[in-house]
């Protein structure tokens, strides 16, 4: 069965579709390149997510961070900094973006040139997700295949 997740303002709306199996790779791929506008994620067990586009203010603090992510980038030299529009295939199967991530360049060169030009089948070495209203903050480190962190920071 296909799941859909679509977030609203205020709730997420489930669509199942039973006689759907879950995508593959690369029909999940498909997908997303033909609903090219929607952000668009995938749960390990096979559940879409679609979200609406960031509200002003998160955009804003977002780019923040990404800005901040770049200029340390840039200085250390030893990694590559990607924005919230990057999805990267996580072990567990889920396809995520983060707000902001980080990869050793030592890692992201050990992929191939077509892994590294699709969702690359990579864990990022650091994330930031920025925790909107709507998102429970126990969620967060689950929908990356992490263990909860007692620390938080705040911008």
């Amino acid at each position: 069965m296909t799941t859909f997740h679509i977030q609203t303002e205020t709730a997420p709306v489930i669509v199942s579709l039973p006689a759907l199996p879950p995508m593959s790779r690369e029909e999940f791929l498909e997908f997303c390149q033909a609903n090219e506008p929607l952000r668009i994620e995938r749960a390990a067990t096979g559940e879409v997510e679609i979200m609406p586009p960031a509200f002003s203010d998160t955009g804003n603090r977002n780019f923040n961070i990404a800005v901040q992510l770049g200029i340390w980038t840039e200085q250390d030299g030893t990694g590559l900094g990607f924005d919230s529009s990057a999805g990267f295939t996580l072990p567990n199967g889920a396809m995520r973006s983060p707000d902001a991530s980080w990869i050793k360049r030592a890692r992201w060169n050990q992929l191939s040139e077509d892994e590294q030009a699709s969702f690359a089948p990579i864990c990022p070495d650091f994330v930031v997700e920025l925790q909107s209203k709507s998102d429970a903050l126990a969620q967060l480190p689950k929908i990356f295949g992490l263990e909860p962190r007692p620390s938080r920071a705040t911008f």
